[in-house]
């Protein structure tokens, strides 16, 4: 009787490989059927606004007073004004600055926000004079206060850096710098939850510095809640902008942006109502769509979703 010699299998591998987390996010922000409509909303009105005048190629400031207050044509698809100037190259042009001045905004109120609630949430010793400011901010009417700043400071920066470029530092800055409270405040509860963790205390113990447990451990777990307010302070920074300009107070009038052109089409509601509609439409949209995206990214970077 002769052995048999009878090989091993070799163990299986895995079926299905492993995913990055990149991935899983993608997979969690595609099943927010409302984020992926705001995020083609988003994404259409961006190329838009950028690419739409290679397309449409009429100044926005161009003079047709023959022309003016014109219905929508397929000459002027949205109409002209009461200086016949073109409605839709206005609305692209006012686009551009609009998205401009809502997310350089959002990035100086995001960059403050986070910095102030690391801050308070990780240091026992600067939470409450970094709350009282927060409080401090919080109290004062936001709408009065940018009137007044603007009426101080319109003119000098006009005379420093031009007409344009002055008045739209002057608006980003005033509005980053009044409006990173909530950001701040979110920011500061979500550190004080992820600092009594294990991992926190176990990166202290061994002598990591605190710099790197802020940087390593703390800002990756509160990432969700910093998108969320990016993406919110996007649309509250475009509504802002807009209801300035709408006071008269924004850009000068031959600098478009949509709340100007809504602030210069409303003694015109009754003649061409779609000098309003427009500009309008195009703020209610871009907000939306903002406010959808953010409510999909902070779904996709919760950490008990992606665990599932």
């Amino acid at each position: 009787m002769t052995d048999a010699t009878i090989a091993n299998p070799a163990p299986a591998k895995a079926s299905s490989p492993t995913r990055s987390a990149f991935a899983d996010m993608w997979r969690q922000f595609r099943a927010h059927k409302g984020g992926v409509a705001g995020l083609i909303v988003f994404t259409f009105i961006v190329l838009a606004v950028y690419v739409g005048p290679y397309i449409h190629r009429v100044a926005p400031n161009q003079l047709n007073i023959r022309e003016k207050n014109q219905w929508p044509s397929l000459a002027h698809p949205f109409g002209t004004d009461n200086l016949g100037k073109d409605m839709l190259a206005q609305v692209l042009a006012g686009g551009r600055i609009s998205l401009a001045v809502g997310i350089t905004a959002m990035l100086l109120a995001l960059f403050l926000g986070t910095l102030v609630g690391v801050l308070s949430g990780y240091f026992r010793r600067l939470d409450g004079p970094l709350m009282r400011l927060t409080d401090l901010f919080l109290a004062l009417p936001l709408l009065p206060l940018l009137l007044v700043i603007l009426l101080l400071f319109r003119d000098t920066l006009r005379a420093a850096f031009g007409p344009e470029t002055g008045i739209f530092i002057l608006i980003v800055v005033v509005i980053g710098v009044t409006s990173w409270m909530h950001t701040a405040r979110i920011v500061r509860g979500d550190v004080l939850a992820v600092k009594s963790q294990e991992f926190i205390l176990a990166a202290k113990s061994s002598g990591m510095r605190e710099y790197r447990i802020v940087l390593r451990h703390i800002l990756p777990n509160v990432l969700s809640s910093i998108m969320v307010s990016a993406t919110l302070g996007i649309a509250s920074a475009i509504i802002t902008e807009s209801s300035l300009s709408f006071l008269g107070l924004g850009f000068p009038s031959d600098f478009p942006t949509w709340g100007r052109l809504l602030f210069d089409g409303a003694n015109f509601l009754q003649l061409t109502p779609s000098r309003v509609l427009w500009p309008g439409l195009a703020i209610s949209a871009t907000v939306l769509s903002v406010n959808y995206m953010g409510d999909a990214i902070r779904d996709a970077l919760d950490p008990r979703t992606l665990k599932r």
